[in-house]
């Protein structure tokens, strides 16, 4: 007598689960450099390199506040893609404007991209990590 066992919801849940960690793993990854690559110096950055912030101030403890564009940048993350950028509630427009080069407000920013570097410098790593997430 043979016996069988339906296993496809159990590979289904295993996908999801994987495939949540990973774009969410993905997303914090490309935030995390995205945020780094933004430097708090007084001035605007030089064109073609990351927009520079704004401190928000010193902390209790001593240390610098993240200017706004840095906390600004946020990610969402489901199990079929994720969504990585800076918030319009917290920055308005002006990310859009440094990363594509945009004319906002009647000043022409040029092009400081953040985004795309954070993207370019975490592509590799993605394929390696999905390797073998729902089991051997």
């Amino acid at each position: 007598m043979f016996r069988f066992e339906d296993l496809t919801k159990r590979v289904d849940t295993a996908t999801g689960k994987a495939s949540f960690r990973n774009f969410s793993h993905a997303a914090a990854a490309i935030r995390k450099d995205a945020v780094e690559s933004i430097k708090n110096e007084p001035g605007p950055s030089d064109p073609g390199t990351p927009p520079h912030t704004h401190t928000g101030g010193i902390t209790k403890k001593g240390k610098v506040r993240k200017g706004n564009l840095q906390r600004a940048i946020t990610y969402d993350a489901d199990k079929e893609s994720a969504v990585i950028g800076p918030r319009e509630s917290v920055v308005g427009l002006a990310g859009r404007a440094h990363e594509l080069g945009e004319e906002l407000h009647g000043d022409e920013y040029p092009e400081r991209s953040y985004m795309e570097p954070a993207l370019d410098q975490n592509i590799g790593r993605f394929a390696s990590e999905w390797a073998g997430s729902i089991g051997e």
